[in-house]
């Protein structure tokens, strides 16, 4: 018997027009090429940057040199709170500052909240744990207040998609473990890659045809060449408790959806506040193709709502102790 998965009309349209493109697959390219092949991408198929009070670039000291930041804020100046830190997806090999500037801002404006933006080293010239290295090296860095970046943060929120979700989820285990400077209230991981994608039964549904495939996955796995033996290689292994708050967000035609419940529900085994969205009928990538997928302005915009509430309950008694 086979399932029919339902297909929003506006992504069938767009991947149809994915699916007929001509030229190599991004698996096919080497990383360089795949990179600018991906940076060309946005302008048809997410939306503009909008109106943003202050877009500024600064740097971070990290384990391997100079991390690259983007401060995005519909503010031009602010008191003490949270500050959100976003990490970018891409399978550790594609997307930079750029490829999701417009997301970035989305959320400055919707959550009212000043967001930095991460730009950590990418394999396979710095495969694992140089991401992850990075990640928590900039998060520790934003927490501390820099004077670069005029910000004084209360507390962390910790966001990114796909690959910058596991980048999230592992950055939130170790300040965790090790706190900075100041707590991370929030973690937004956005259909995130958790563990090895084959253990799960949406990796064979949706593997072709949605924009993430098989042989893509393939080619970013290779490149990055994680520790499947260690936590920040494979988080769903990791430990669970005394998390923050967490949302998570998946895609129906996904071939990452079941991690994404799978550590939604790892997280509420343990008794973290945890709340799961999903955007049924919709594939992976969708926060930066709102411009090709309409319908996925919706999805951001629920999550974001569900995101600003929860951040509204955590900082209040965290923001009294600072």
């Amino acid at each position: 018997m086979v399932t029919e998965h339902f297909v929003r009309p506006d992504v069938a349209q767009f991947l149809a027009f994915l699916n007929n493109f001509p030229g190599p697959k991004t698996h096919e390219m080497a990383p360089p090429a795949a990179r600018a092949a991906y940076s060309a991408m946005k302008d048809i198929a997410d939306l503009p940057l909008g109106t943003l009070a202050v877009t500024k670039d600064a740097v971070a000291p990290g384990p391997g040199g100079d991390i690259a930041l983007r401060l995005f804020d519909c503010r031009a100046a602010r008191g003490p709170g949270p500050v959100v830190v976003f990490f970018h997806g891409g399978g550790f090999v594609i997307g930079d500052l750029d490829t999701h500037a417009s997301f970035c801002a989305e959320v400055s404006r919707v959550l009212d909240l000043p967001v930095v933006a991460v730009d950590y080293r990418l394999a396979p010239e710095h495969p694992f744990p140089a991401a992850p290295d990075d990640c928590e090296a900039a998060a520790r860095f934003v927490a501390q207040g820099p004077e670069v970046l005029g910000l004084s943060p209360t507390g962390l929120v910790l966001m990114g998609d796909s690959a910058g979700g596991a980048l999230t989820i592992v950055t939130a285990m170790a300040l965790r473990d090790a706190p900075a400077a100041v707590p991370v209230i929030a973690q937004f991981p956005i259909y995130p890659t958790v563990g090895a994608a084959e253990q799960y039964a949406s990796f064979e549904l949706f593997n072709e045809g949605r924009l993430l495939t098989r042989d893509a996955m393939a080619y970013f796995e290779a490149a990055y060449a994680p520790d499947p033996e260690h936590w920040r290689g494979r988080p769903i292994n990791g430990a669970h408790h005394d998390m923050p708050p967490t949302l998570v967000l998946t895609a129906g035609l996904d071939p990452l959806r079941d991690q994404g419940r799978a550590y939604a529900a790892a997280l509420i085994a343990q008794g973290v506040p945890t709340v799961y969205r999903e955007a049924v009928g919709n594939i992976h990538g969708h926060i930066t193709l709102r411009k090709a997928i309409p319908s996925s302005a919706q999805d951001v915009a629920g999550a974001l709502a569900v995101l600003k509430a929860m951040i509204a309950e955590s900082a209040p008694a965290q923001g009294a102790d600072a």
